[in-house]
């Protein structure tokens, strides 16, 4: 299980940031094609694969889940914190939203045909991410797509990097790093897509978006 102590720590603080995370996140995609482009290249995989749920793991204030649903995905919302599900409840009352844990989902093996984790697992100590990829795997169907998202470490002879994230301490990982640890949980990557940070950016960090397949 992902150490209790991290895991708490970081509901507690978002629960503490939840409105001012979503008054200033709600519009994230307006100004990002290229984010609104690989949710789109995620949509079409999970349809050409057979559809089925998906579900956004760490979905904050719920709206990246109410964009996948503009993209005709039987989309729902998981977040550890309460503060956020509750945000999320009340901006998009149509969809589902429930609190819950990504290193413990209460999601039936296979269930899923896509999951999304958009910077949701920055948090977890990089001794217990296995276990919450291996959360991922379990949930997805056979040929079910994963899009993760992180902020890339700039050298790769250091796998992690520590960063000192407004909320709660986070991660930055080597993209072929985090590549082969979805590889050793059994998702194969079948695209990235790397984003330069802009000069108007608070941090200087790549971001990475691997797609990944579920054999």
């Amino acid at each position: 299980m992902v150490e209790h102590d991290a895991l708490s720590a970081t509901r507690e603080a978002y629960d503490a940031a939840a409105t001012t995370y979503a008054q200033m996140f709600r519009d994230t995609l307006r100004d990002r094609p290229l984010d609104r482009a690989i949710l789109g290249a995620f949509a079409e995989a999970v349809g050409a694969s057979g559809d089925g749920q998906v579900a956004d793991l760490g979905c904050g204030p719920g709206h990246i889940t109410a964009y996948l649903d503009e993209l005709r995905l039987a989309a729902f919302g998981v977040d550890a914190s309460p503060a956020m599900i509750e945000l999320a409840r009340q901006a998009y009352p149509g969809l589902r939203f429930d609190v819950g844990s990504m290193a413990a989902l209460n999601i039936a093996d296979g269930a899923l045909g896509g999951v999304l984790s958009r910077w949701s697992v920055i948090h977890t100590p990089p001794r217990e991410l296995p276990v919450i990829l291996a959360e991922f795997h379990r949930v997805l169907a056979p040929g079910g797509h994963l899009l993760i998202g992180f902020s890339a470490s700039d050298d790769p002879s250091h796998p992690t990097q520590v960063f000192d994230h407004t909320v709660a301490p986070a991660y930055r990982w080597w993209p072929d790093h985090l590549a082969a640890m979805l590889r050793e949980s059994g998702l194969t990557e079948v695209a990235r897509m790397v984003r330069e940070p802009q000069p108007t950016d608070r941090r200087q960090f790549r971001e990475t978006q691997l797609l990944a397949r579920k054999a």
